[in-house]
């Protein structure tokens, strides 16, 4: 399985939390990352996102069908984004459009397997790999990335 946890783009102030839209930075940011990933995602793969309209609209960049999952909403546990993602038994790869802390929290849990809160910057990602090696479950960091590197 391979997970990648997307966290929104920026996204403007002062409105209502679900309501908050992308900024223009936010937009070209979503362009940028969903560029990036396209060029690197099989042709099929799954998108959940959070309900929140900057989700959503990081979502819209990469041009796909996807699921809203009300879970997902920002604040949402370890467990539910886990539990959304069906890690580590769903076959294939699936993008994770969230929230911080919450995504942080979840790429700290799978990496040290410690709930703490990891920084996971606005559009950035951790693309993250369940694997099965000698009948030991492995997870594997495949990339680390923030929209200003690429």
């Amino acid at each position: 399985m391979d997970l990648i946890l997307w966290r929104h783009a920026d996204a403007e102030e002062g409105a209502r939390d679900l309501d908050r839209k992308l900024t223009a930075k936010g937009r070209r940011q979503a362009a940028r990352v969903s560029k990036w990933l396209s060029a690197r995602l099989p042709s099929r793969f799954t998108v959940v996102s959070s309900p929140a309209r900057r989700a959503r609209e990081t979502a819209d960049a990469l041009g796909v069908r996807y699921k809203i999952v009300d879970r997902l909403a920002p604040g949402a546990s370890v467990r539910a984004v886990l539990a959304a993602a069906g890690w580590p038994a769903h076959k294939g790869f699936i993008v994770v459009v969230g929230h911080q802390p919450d995504l942080g929290r979840v790429a700290a849990v799978l990496v040290s397997g410690r709930q703490v809160d990891w920084s996971v910057k606005k559009a950035g990602l951790w693309w993250l790999s369940h694997r099965e090696r000698g009948g030991v479950s492995q997870v594997v960091v495949r990339a680390v990335l923030a929209p200003d590197l690429i």
